[in-house]
């Protein structure tokens, strides 16, 4: 028995047009065709309506957001500012990497300085050489 494996969900343009193709679906047919849903441990489908509407709106570039620059907290606007966590972690959010197209398994080389940190991507040379 093959399992079919889950795509990722489409954003931006690609979900646009896609969303534009399959018109004549209902709204929870394409958010299922669109990669939106998830699958319980039983194996039923369960379709995610809140993130797939959610991405239809930023794919479409319309701020709800009042405070574009805020501190953070309440969207997913990025404040282009972190604070070390009690553990003594930095969290990068999805705001950062979502913004600079990055996916789950990129790699960064990380240099420190007196007090700041830069990280360069792994690979990501031959790309800037051209």
């Amino acid at each position: 028995m093959s399992k079919k494996k889950k795509m990722e969900p489409l954003t931006g343009e690609e979900l646009l047009k896609k969303v534009k193709e399959l018109e004549n679906l209902s709204k929870e047919e394409k958010a299922r065709a669109c990669g939106y849903y998830t699958v319980t441990k039983n194996g039923v489908e369960r379709v995610n309506m809140m993130k797939f509407l959610n991405a239809l709106i930023d794919a479409e570039g319309v701020p709800l957001d009042g405070k574009p620059n805020g501190n953070g907290r309440g969207g997913r606007s990025a404040s282009y500012r972190i604070t070390v966590q009690s553990n003594g972690n930095l969290l990068i959010g999805a705001a950062y990497t979502k913004q600079m197209n990055l996916q789950p398994g990129d790699e960064f080389e990380i240099s420190l300085g007196r007090k700041h940190i830069h990280l360069r991507q792994i690979g990501a040379e031959a790309e800037e050489v051209a």
